[in-house]
């Protein structure tokens, strides 16, 4: 009984190992066939990779080239943007002072506000038989005139005839001739400019009001929001 009983385990043990072997067997035979995995990229891979990466630098490079290229235009173009303003002014400048002069010489209309001098013949005095004493000359009404100028005046004229720069005025008895046109008394001169400083220059104690008014002379002065004056016409 014991003998059968040896026998079985014996044949059990042996099966066990065979089954052992045959897992190990198998087992090692699995672990020589399994490849481990390559971390390594191919050739044709790594080529394709590298032509990528070469062509993506030389894009960056063309891309800062050309943003250094731009910005480079972009100063140009604020320094002509600076040029062409600097030029503008001076333009705008130079049609200021064209305009200036066509209004001086008289070659356009011009309006604004000023003041308007009368000058009258004095009010006759039997006692003084020379009339010349109290009638308006050519030379009274240059000082007007010049005192205009010099306060500031950009147009003048005489009863709406415009005067310039070659004027002329000459006094023939109770008329006056200017450039040619007679104009009767009495005689307004009218000035385009500041009424404060025109009047103040012609209103100043002992100034030209106090001498035409001493020489007899009938003064009268008024200021005027609305003074307008035509082109001489008939010159080039």
């Amino acid at each position: 009984m014991r003998t059968k009983t040896a026998k079985g385990k014996n044949i059990i043990l042996t099966l066990v190992m065979l089954v052992l072997g045959f897992m190990l067997a198998f087992s090692y035979n699995l672990a020589n066939k399994k490849q481990p995995v390559s971390t390594k990229i191919s050739d044709p891979q790594f080529a394709r990779e590298n032509e990528l990466r070469n062509e993506l630098i030389q894009q960056q490079k063309e891309n800062r080239a050309l943003q250094e290229e731009l910005f480079s235009k972009q100063n140009k173009v604020r320094a002509m943007e600076k040029d062409l303003s600097k030029e503008e002014k001076s333009f705008f400048h130079l049609a200021e002072d064209a305009e200036k002069y066509r209004m001086y010489l008289g070659k356009v209309k011009v309006k604004g506000k000023g003041v308007i001098v009368t000058l009258q013949d004095g009010e006759y005095d039997p006692n003084n038989e020379n009339i010349h004493n109290y009638l308006v000359h050519d030379y009274q009404v240059f000082k007007v005139i010049n005192e205009l100028y010099i306060a500031g005046a950009s147009a003048v004229a005489i009863n709406g005839q415009r005067i310039k720069h070659d004027s002329y005025i000459i006094c023939n008895g109770p008329v006056i001739t200017v450039d040619g046109i007679q104009f009767p008394a009495p005689f307004k001169i009218s000035a385009i400019g500041d009424p404060n400083v025109l009047t103040a220059a012609l209103t100043i104690t002992g100034g030209i009001k106090d001498q035409l008014v001493n020489d007899n002379i009938l003064f009268s002065m008024e200021r005027n929001d609305n003074i307008m004056m035509d082109p001489i016409l008939g010159e080039s």
